[in-house]
């Protein structure tokens, strides 16, 4: 079967994903191109256009219903070769690049930057082959591509389980596989209600009666003319009324000057804030918190660190973090039971105890939280991890990552230890996972002295960490082994080498 065939069937209505994987293996053709020859689709328009191919927006995760247009690569005219960037696509949670796999002329862009929730599958440009006029495709629009869709409203598990948990997860804040009619019951028509189109009105929302010079003086000085008592005819407003009216108080003219100029912003939320809103919700309702906090001495391993940077002739330098996150592993190697999370599977519940532990990393970006994940911390040694933390941080802040690269994780930290004003604070759980980890700042505290005399004091380096743990899979007894174990390692860092 020949690659324009192929094109063909992955485009065709009701095709199977999982059979098509297997045609890829079949014709040689790499899977990670499934995506893009997903967004491709040959086309000869109703109106006389040269032979062409409409490209829509690719599904970039499986759970991808819409996305935004970033910066396009390409402009038309543009000679594309297999491989290269065609445009930035920005889903709720990072901007990817959309490679594009064939040759060709890029004719026309039909969805510019800046187009936001474009519906997957929707025409967003048109390619044409080398040789071919592009000039008859300047009157080319979405009508000739075959129109466009509503992107496809996502329930609110389905929309919060883009975050950090993929579909096939089995966890109750996994997004659900099954068609939304399946899933609900159909809601009622609305009706609407028989209107007049009229309001009821309260006497002090009616205008009040003045004479012309009246409301003209009114508005000139900033009178409230439905607070001055009319001495005209009927109770009428004259403009004697306003030059004689006084506020009762200061307070008498806050209403005007709110009304004049807000004192607040609306500020629309985006789709990485609803995403994070509705998993914080879904977990503190779905999983029972309980937490367990501890002091933890860090004098031996700041010095640790101390030692390994400076002899690490500028080829890493150690944080404090990668320490606790190699510690955490140790913790969660001792204690698989936190190491672990709750799941349907079939109908069945069952506790899921991962044999890796992939530690996702709590980290700041300017659009929201994301947790990165460093897999298999187990068995990487400390150089390795902050490698990894430092790259997979800088990407997170750049709106880079990848879905499989914050999908998933066994155990999260937390760690807001860079700001001295935080002694200690407690996280909310990371579904589909049982535990969490908050990491306060390092605080110096007097202890007694270990000396012989033992009449003097010395100062100890500690840090208050909080673990928040699930009880649906955790009880009490093993979070505070957990605990235990992980201040047992930080304060002999040296374990954290064997």
């Amino acid at each position: 079967m020949d690659q324009g065939n192929f094109k063909l069937l992955f485009c065709a209505p009701g095709y199977n994903h999982s059979a098509s994987k297997s045609l890829a293996d079949a014709d040689g053709l790499n899977p990670r191109q499934l995506p893009a020859l997903l967004a491709i689709a040959r086309s000869y328009a109703s109106k006389s256009f040269p032979p062409h191919t409409v490209v829509s927006m690719p599904a970039l995760s499986p759970t991808m219903t819409s996305g935004n247009i970033g910066t396009w690569q390409k402009a038309a005219g543009d000679t594309i070769a297999p491989g290269d960037v065609l445009v930035e696509i920005e889903t709720d949670k990072a901007q990817m690049d959309f490679e594009f796999q064939e040759d060709g002329v890029l004719a026309k862009i039909l969805k510019e930057s800046g187009e936001k929730d474009v519906a997957v599958g929707n025409p967003i440009a048109v390619m044409v082959e080398e040789g071919t006029d592009i000039a008859s495709f300047e009157s080319f629009t979405l009508d000739d591509a075959g129109g466009e869709k509503a992107p496809e409203k996502k329930e609110s598990t389905e929309e919060a389980a883009e975050s950090s948990e993929p579909a096939d997860t089995g966890s109750q804040t996994a997004p659900s596989t099954l068609p939304k009619e399946s899933r609900t019951e159909s809601a009622p028509e609305p009706q609407e209600s028989e209107s007049r189109g009229g309001r009821l009105q309260t006497s002090l929302e009616r205008e009040p009666s003045a004479s012309p010079s009246a409301k003209a003086l009114a508005l000139e000085r900033g009178v409230p003319i439905q607070q001055v008592k009319g001495s005209g005819p009927g109770g009428r407003i004259t403009k004697q009324d306003i030059e004689k009216y006084k506020p009762a108080s200061s307070a008498a003219s806050t209403p005007s000057a709110a009304g004049a100029a807000p004192t607040y912003e609306d500020i629309p939320a985006s789709s990485m804030r609803k995403t994070i809103a509705n998993r914080l919700q879904q977990s503190m309702n779905q999983n029972p918190h309980y937490f367990v906090a501890a002091t933890v001495s860090v004098s031996k391993l700041l010095k640790l660190r101390q030692a390994l940077n400076t002899s690490a002739d500028g080829q890493y330098k150690l944080s404090v973090n990668d320490f606790m996150i190699k510690a955490a592993a140790v913790a969660c190697k001792k204690v698989p039971a936190v190491n672990s999370s709750w799941r349907e599977i079939d109908g069945q519940i069952v506790i899921r105890q991962h044999n890796v532990v992939d530690i996702s990393v709590a980290v700041a970006t300017p659009i929201g939280l994301m947790t990165p994940i460093v897999k298999g911390v187990e068995g990487l040694g400390l150089s390795s991890i902050s490698a990894q933390v430092k790259d997979l941080g800088k990407r997170a802040r750049d709106g880079k990552l990848k879905p499989e690269e914050y999908q998933g994780g066994t155990f999260t930290i937390s760690n807001m230890g860079m700001n001295a004003a935080i002694d200690r604070f407690t996280a909310v759980i990371n579904p589909p996972q049982a535990g969490i980890l908050a990491v306060g700042t390092t605080k110096k505290v007097a202890i007694p002295s270990s000396a012989e005399e033992g009449n003097g004091v010395e100062w100890d380096d500690q840090v208050v960490v909080t673990g928040s743990f699930d009880h649906k899979v955790v009880d009490g007894a093993v979070g505070g082994e957990w605990i235990r174990e992980f201040q047992k390692v930080v304060e002999n860092p040296l374990e954290m080498m064997l």
